[in-house]
């Protein structure tokens, strides 16, 4: 009885020893680059896998304490996150299993996969990447970014970032999922359901990439998953908005009625406005919004949601705007969308560099900041910063940005509490807020939006710095306001 005794205390001080020792590692300040501490391990006893098992001899301790301290040892540092240093956390390729599914040049499409042994939660993420829409300016693509049309030169792993992230310092709420990263190579905004034709000289296959990823990861247990998360950024989480709801039906219809399939979508919700200068529809660049998906639908033969292209019968281009699309959409989707988007910015042809806006500009540039509220106010979960930038769930800085005191990790943690909680006929959490929009005026007015710098010095730029970069006439903005000068520019400098 005292040697058991004498066990536990002795077990209990080793495992206080080994997590001081981490503690040590782990504590710190909040620091802007990727973190690299790994995260606790996690067992799954099923599927055959074993792990290093340390028996322990409990005969003559007395005799032998070095040696019974050595065992004890090797225990605490199998069962703590010092030991987990030697995992391997990117996720490696794969290829599909169905090869007629292919990339736009015909090489075999495929994904990148970490699994995470013990979680029932999958993320499924999608790479963003612009688009083609004729064969002119396919061809260009294929000579200038030919990694978003060919597997041909895709390495063999690659490290998630952001809520791809394995570190929990860096993903609070996902670190521990199941992670998928599915390369961009369809240029269709996963779209298109088309094979390679002579006339087209490329195969579109975005939609049909995503099905036949989710079909292999059946084998790789996501058979056994409670949560299937759809993520994406630009092109992708416009293609979250595309394809959620036919992920949940390809689940469903091969009887996985348990797995709750859930959308995210980054970056990915664009307006159909009007142009700030109208130029010819030449590449993606120039062309307007709509008439490049008016173009490119035809071409890659695009697929959208059913209902929505009931609604919007002959014109389905209407399906790939965020706002136009959601109604539609059956499963829950959380939108994530910069109010001054510079992806959207650029199609408007708004260039925010070199010489200073010009008041046309800024007008327009605050009146697209309006727009995207509106189309946002019924969505019921959502997180819009008015920030000038692009993409942002995989930067290492996601966890940064706030909207009205929370941040974007908190703020999808609680909609994933709140969805729990209706399924059980629960009350949503208090205090625990999913439709989160800011109400300042101007591009980066948020004190947390990401770091601006100047294109041409690399210098740092706050966000009075880069108002008066892009024309911001202070003293006139103050007299329209009816307020004096310097309160107005403590306002944008607390984000006010």
């Amino acid at each position: 009885m005292t040697a058991i005794r004498m066990v536990s205390s002795v077990l209990l001080l080793v495992l206080m020893q080994s997590g001081a020792h981490c503690a040590r590692r782990f504590r710190g300040g909040r620091n802007p680059q990727p973190r690299r501490s790994p995260p606790p391990p996690t067992y799954r006893a099923d599927r055959g896998d074993t792990t290093e098992s340390f028996p322990l001899d409990f005969t003559a301790v007395e005799e032998n304490m070095d040696n019974f301290m050595t065992q004890v040892k090797n225990l605490a540092q199998s069962l703590y996150p010092c030991s987990a240093q030697k995992l391997d956390y990117d996720m490696k390729l794969n290829f599909l299993e169905n090869t007629s599914v292919t990339c736009n040049d015909g090489t075999p499409a495929g994904y990148y996969l970490k699994e995470s042994r013990g979680s029932r939660r999958w993320l499924i993420f999608l790479e963003g990447g612009w688009y083609c829409f004729n064969k002119e300016n396919c061809d260009s693509r294929y000579e200038t970014m030919r990694r978003l049309m060919s597997s041909s030169k895709w390495p063999q792993t690659k490290t998630g970032t952001g809520i791809l992230s394995p570190l929990p310092e860096e993903n609070p709420h996902w670190w521990n999922a199941n992670m998928v990263f599915i390369p961009y190579c369809s240029s269709d905004v996963w779209s298109g359901a088309t094979a390679k034709t002579e006339q087209s000289g490329y195969a579109f296959m975005g939609s049909l990439i995503i099905q036949e990823v989710v079909k292999d990861l059946l084998n790789k247990g996501l058979d056994n998953a409670k949560v299937l998360l759809l993520a994406g950024s630009s092109a992708g989480g416009t293609g979250v908005l595309l394809n959620v709801d036919h992920v949940a039906e390809l689940l469903e219809g091969l009887g996985h009625t348990g797995i709750q399939v859930r959308g995210l979508s980054d970056s990915g919700w664009f307006l159909d406005n009007k142009q700030y200068h109208c130029t010819d529809c030449v590449d993606t660049v120039s062309c307007s919004p709509t008439e490049t998906i008016k173009r490119g639908i035809r071409y890659w033969g695009g697929v959208v949601p059913e209902k929505c292209r009931q609604t919007h019968e002959g014109e389905e281009w209407n399906c790939f705007f965020g706002y136009r699309v959601f109604p539609s959409i059956k499963s829950p989707v959380f939108v994530v969308q910069w109010l001054f988007d510079e992806a959207q910015l650029t199609v408007d042809n708004i260039q925010l560099t070199g010489q200073p806006v010009q008041e046309g500009q800024w007008r327009y540039i605050q009146n697209l900041g309006i727009e995207l509220r509106n189309t946002l106010k019924d969505v019921p979960a959502m997180f819009a910063p008015a920030c000038l930038s692009h993409e942002v769930i995989t930067r290492n800085y996601w966890i940064d940005v706030q909207v009205k005191g929370t941040s974007l990790p908190r703020a999808l943690h609680c909609w994933d509490r709140s969805l729990h909680d209706n399924r059980n006929n629960k009350a949503p959490p208090k205090g625990c807020p999913v439709h989160l929009i800011d109400s300042c005026p101007w591009p980066h007015c948020n004190p947390t939006c990401p770091t601006i710098r100047d294109q041409f010095t690399g210098q740092e730029m706050n966000v009075i710095q880069f108002l008066m970069h892009m024309g911001f006439d202070v003293q006139k903005m103050a007299q329209q306001q009816g307020m004096d000068p310097s309160k107005l520019l403590g306002m944008l400098s607390s984000g006010s």
